[in-house]
């Protein structure tokens, strides 16, 4: 079972590697290799041939994928990185919480 700490459309801030300490909202996100990517951010580039006669090629960039572990979600209320957990409501539905002090925000 392959579980990954940050949710599609969080904002992370990058904790290594080149883009370290910059913000950015997750655009997608793979269990599977445990890899999200972030908009704006891990930017790699790709050498593309043209598919047809129409079609230009060269260059393109475009956001690579990089491993969860190197990102941490920022809370929504208080705007600091943090670690996420969790909690279960009266009605047995379960919402993530921020762990900072004095914070504990739901999200």
């Amino acid at each position: 079972m392959n579980k990954v700490h940050v949710k599609t459309g969080d904002t992370v801030v990058i904790l290594s590697g080149k883009d370290k300490g910059k913000k950015g909202k997750v655009l997608q996100v793979s269990p599977k290799e445990r890899k999200v990517i972030i908009e704006g951010l891990n930017i790699a580039t790709k050498h593309v041939k043209p598919r047809n006669a129409q079609q230009q090629g060269g260059i393109v960039e475009a956001e690579a994928a990089m491993y969860a572990d190197k990102v941490q979600v920022i809370c929504p209320k208080c705007g600091k990185p943090t670690r996420i957990g969790h909690k279960i409501l009266d009605d047995g539905s379960k919402v993530r919480v921020c762990k900072n002090d004095g914070c504990g925000e739901e999200f």
